[in-house]
């Protein structure tokens, strides 16, 4: 038992991190039955459904630290309880006004969970070889959940009502409570310093202030305001950073990233995100509008991202078991980049191969990233602040998600107007527009839209393959330099770099 202890643990672990990450996505399906149940507004589904990232982005940081102050075991178990009362009391929500504070303090108590997860699995497991492996079955599950969320919450929506989604979470949270403090070993910094409230300030209002100004560029809205809340963002980052290096113990070490490896991979973190938040969201378009697939099957077509991703994830060990990691890591992101190409060639009857293949290719690619990447983040770090390392890599996954779904976005929408002529906005406004058309003129509507939004594809497809091949580089690029490494980073081993 006391070998199996840890993996025991790690399945404690991984359990609610797969349902939440199926939680999470199976809401987009559920948006718009629970919207006309509960009567609620355009700017009322906004909050439903974007209430909890905010948070989540916001506190990462926060959370991070906080649980390598007073233990992550036991801020594990305080989000997760809060985590299965606010589920039950969303899925019962009488009104959208209840719902957005549900889902907010939700946000909250996510917040408390991939931090405290991934840093106890650092601390389980000491040994670089089963720490890798762990990491890896971590990742792979996150990503699994996200990709079988809609799936799952199609075949709620069609026997239960909407609540169910929420609800989906609740056994795993119940079991997290009940095996953990058995299974899961506390750890905490024995001398933490205080906790920077100032700085837990500033770092929300930066990441809900940049993260709101992306997302509001990402819907189309008017461009002042977003701009505003990014450049105010910005400056309250500044005050952030400039803060955090004034501090003997800071909210975030910032000093981690003269560490060229560690920076390197949050970077890669961050542009990676970029490119498959950005991809995704135009092939999931592509297969509803375009290829003319249904919210559900679109859904399990779109599967093999999230599940491929997976298998990079636990290959990834593996292979760096037989090659040094950075080479890892580069290969597979040069394998994304041939995965975006294609679907820079999507279209005509080869269109639905190339996508499923794109998509399948770009994903395992991506893996080894995720994999040993993170364990090099939390790895660079001493036991004691493995929380803060992991809220790092959290909050570059989370923004770069973001920025994806902003700047990529944006591109695909300039390409579509472009190629419309200015004749219409988005492929869902012609979609409505060929309804009241006489049926030639609403065909060729449809076809010309179709057709603007597929180039659009193609360009994202270029510009996401340009940013995995320029990570790859960068990868191999940014190796230690020689004599610091193991100073610099204690978890990392330069031999195998």
């Amino acid at each position: 038992m006391r070998v199996n202890r840890p993996w025991l643990g790690l399945a404690v672990l991984v359990l609610p991190t797969f349902l939440v990450a199926m939680d999470m996505t199976a809401l987009l399906l559920a948006l718009p039955q629970l919207s006309a149940d509960l009567g609620a507004t355009n700017v009322q589904q906004l909050w439903i459904s974007d209430g909890y990232g905010f948070m989540v982005a916001g506190l990462l940081i926060t959370m991070g630290t906080l649980g390598d102050r007073i233990g992550r075991r036991r801020l594990l178990m305080i989000g997760g309880a809060a985590f299965a009362v606010l589920s039950v009391v969303s899925a019962f929500a009488v009104d959208p006004l209840m719902l957005i504070v549900a889902r907010a303090l939700l946000g909250v108590a996510g917040a408390t969970l991939s931090p405290s997860t991934l840093a106890l699995i650092t601390n389980m497991f000491r040994d670089r070889r089963q720490r890798g492996q762990a990491i890896a079955i971590w990742a792979s599950c996150q990503f699994t959940g996200g990709a079988i969320g809609p799936v799952l919450a199609g075949f709620l929506l069609q026997h239960f009502w909407w609540g169910s989604v929420f609800l989906v979470a609740v056994p795993a949270m119940a079991l997290l409570l009940l095996a953990g403090p058995v299974l899961l070993p506390e750890f905490r910094d024995e001398r933490p310093g205080r906790l920077d409230l100032p700085g837990v300030g500033l770092s929300l209002v930066a990441v809900l202030l940049s993260v709101y100004g992306i997302k509001q560029l990402a819907v189309g809205s008017a461009a002042v305001v977003p701009a505003a809340a990014l450049v105010a963002g910005a400056a309250v980052g500044a005050l952030f950073v400039r803060r955090q290096l004034r501090l003997e113990t800071p909210l975030l070490d910032l000093r981690l990233f003269r560490n060229r490896p560690f920076t390197a991979v949050i970077i890669a973190l961050v542009l990676a995100g970029v490119a498959m938040a950005g991809t995704g969201l135009l092939v999931t378009q592509y297969l509803q509008s375009v290829l003319g697939f249904s919210p559900v099957a679109s859904a399990v077509l779109f599967a093999p991202m999230g599940v491929g991703t997976a298998a990079g994830t636990l290959a990834a060990p593996a292979l760096a078991r037989r090659m040094k990691r950075t080479t890892v890591i580069a290969g597979g992101l040069a394998g994304s980049a041939l995965g975006c190409l294609l679907l820079a060639g999507v279209g005509g009857a080869a269109a639905l191969p190339l996508v499923m293949t794109g998509i399948t290719v770009l994903a395992l690619g991506a893996g080894p990233l995720f994999a040993l990447g993170t364990g090099l983040v939390v790895g660079a770090v001493s036991p004691e602040r493995a929380g803060s390392a992991a809220s790092m890599s959290e909050t570059g996954n989370y923004l770069g998600g973001s920025l994806g779904l902003a700047l990529l976005g944006v591109v695909a929408a300039v390409v579509y107007r472009g190629r419309m002529g200015g004749t219409s906005d988005s492929l869902a406004g012609a979609v409505a527009a060929a309804r009241h058309l006489p049926a030639d003129q609403g065909a060729e509507l449809l076809h010309s839209a179709r057709e603007a939004f597929t180039a659009g594809l193609h360009v994202t497809g270029v510009i996401a393959a340009a940013i995995f091949a320029g990570l790859a580089v960068l990868i191999v690029a940014m190796r230690p330099a020689a004599g610091t490494a193991s100073a610099a980073a204690p978890g990392y081993e330069a031999t195998r770099s």
